[in-house]
């Protein structure tokens, strides 16, 4: 009796490692196949947030210049995503309105007595 109550549970749970390792695996896969399509001229964010061009790749490393003339070398791994030119901020666009809320003082409402 006690087995019939748990088995839905336990299917449920394991359904749902099911599908969190394989959503896992294509997230892996997917940062794999990024680290071996990097090539010399890439924009490349760092797991930091570093932005940098890469100068040079060997199998375990990558050379970023950060800014003219300044060269780092980081570990593939470090390589979070490719700067596409969708991701630049372009300057012919207007910028987004503000939705902040100016606070101003009021009196106090509140009276003792």
């Amino acid at each position: 009796m006690d087995l019939v109550v748990f088995l839905p549970l336990l299917i449920v749970l394991g359904a749902f490692m099911f599908f969190a390792s394989r959503r896992q695996k294509k997230a892996m896969q997917a940062t794999i196949d990024l680290h071996n399509s990097l090539q010399i001229g890439d924009r490349v964010h760092t797991t930091s947030g570093l932005q940098g061009t890469i100068v040079g790749i060997t199998d375990d490393d990558v050379e970023l210049e950060i800014a003219p003339g300044v060269v780092t070398t980081w570990m593939k791994l470090a390589v979070r995503d490719r700067i596409t030119e969708d991701d630049e901020f372009d300057d012919d666009t207007a910028e987004p309105e503000s939705t902040a809320t100016e606070l101003t003082d009021t009196p106090n409402t509140k009276t003792d007595g």
